[in-house]
């Protein structure tokens, strides 16, 4: 852990301005990111020598629309050249529009769970080069993460269709 805790420095010199907080819980270090300075700050940490993040092991949403009004993109990275771990959150307060810059040109695995958090929670993430659904049929009709997502009667009546075929054709 005081590895990142100087990493941690680093950021705060190199990106004083887009650090917004940090926080250590359960020596777990989470670093909150401006959701404009995301890419500069994942790229610094991929390429920095001392730090080395070459691996996004996850990426998901938060929906905070219940708390504050916003949503949350959460970065999990690892270092394998030093075994460390740091996370990074962005905030995002459009909660009509939520859109964060894509992380697909710092780490390739990021196109699928941008698509993910995408199709679970409505967050678009510019710039990503195929984001569309991923784990729910064409023509669905909603997010299905969000707190907001009606309880009953979640599915179009034709989607019941499309699941059954999937199913029969399994079975």
């Amino acid at each position: 852990m005081s590895e990142n805790i100087l990493i941690v420095d680093k950021l705060k010199e190199k990106f004083s301005d887009s650090i917004e907080s940090t926080k250590v819980f359960r020596g777990e270090i989470t670093v909150v990111v401006k959701k404009e300075s995301i890419v500069d700050v994942c790229s610094f940490l991929r390429d920095n020598k001392s730090s080395k993040f070459n691996y996004l092991s996850d990426l998901c949403g938060v929906d905070k629309l219940a708390i504050n009004g916003t949503f949350e993109v959460v970065y999990h990275l690892y270092s394998i050249t030093f075994n460390n771990r740091l996370r990074l959150k962005s905030v995002i307060a459009d909660s009509e529009n939520p859109s964060i810059d894509t992380m697909c040109p710092v780490w390739p695995t990021a196109n699928w769970h941008e698509r993910e958090v995408y199709d679970m929670f409505g967050i678009v993430f510019d710039g990503h080069p195929n984001l569309k659904r991923i784990l729910t049929p064409e023509g669905f009709v909603g997010y299905p993460l969000r707190k907001d997502y009606p309880i009953n009667g979640r599915q179009p009546e034709n989607l019941k269709e499309i699941y059954r075929k999937d199913y029969d054709r399994n079975v």
